[in-house]
């Protein structure tokens, strides 16, 4: 990355083993080689199940490395915890404490429709859905929350610019059936419009290419 001068996306820490700390050593390297803001980190599940002590000290040098976090609630939670018994974990990282560190957090959908997850067709309304559940994020404001998690906060993650509703900005978005991000979520129905760059994006096109 460095020689290329080009951002670095990992998936780090996939493990149910509090003791797997891949998670630590690249925040490390990103402070020391001074990539800041440019490190994305996928999954990092072995730190839900690390100490309380270990998982803040980790989380507080992500912050300071300015890293993005990437988790993917559908596929971690069909792949961590299957060697549990009796009280089954999640699977999820610790979304909460990454923002509340100041953390940019995003969501992904990881797997579509493959041995890792069988049910995945891209639907980032139906992969917040699901963290809602996962989350207990099912307040007014909380809903906001996820859904900036997988529109602003992803645009960040990618370094897209002007990722916005507002004069000058690319004429790229998708236009929701939906009173609401309540609605939106409760349904996460295909989208009513689609617009790149500046165009109508065929809808019956849309829906052929869907259902191949």
């Amino acid at each position: 990355a460095e020689r290329h001068d080009l951002d670095v996306d990992m998936h780090v820490d996939e493990s149910d083993d509090g003791n797997v700390r891949t998670l630590e050593m690249v925040a490390e390297a990103t402070i020391a080689r001074g990539w800041q803001g440019r490190v994305t980190a996928g999954h990092v599940c072995s730190l839900s199940a690390a100490d309380e002590d270990y998982a803040s000290r980790v989380i507080a040098r992500c912050a300071e490395a300015e890293m993005t976090i990437v988790s993917n609630p559908a596929t971690n939670l069909v792949i961590q915890g299957r060697g549990d018994r009796g009280l089954v974990r999640r699977g999820l990282t610790r979304i909460k404490e990454f923002r509340a560190a100041g953390v940019n957090v995003c969501l992904g959908q990881d797997d579509i429709s493959d041995a890792y997850y069988p049910y995945g067709r891209n639907n980032m309304l139906e992969v917040a859905f699901l963290a809602s559940h996962l989350l207990w994020m099912t307040m007014r404001p909380e809903m906001e929350t996820l859904y900036d998690m997988v529109t602003t906060r992803a645009a960040r993650a990618m370094g897209l610019a002007q990722h916005a509703l507002e004069p000058g900005a690319p004429a790229n978005l998708v236009v929701l059936e939906a009173p609401s991000v309540l609605e939106a979520f409760r349904e996460h129905a295909a989208p009513l419009a689609v617009v790149s760059h500046g165009r109508l994006v065929d809808a019956a096109r849309m829906k052929a290419l869907a259902a191949a």
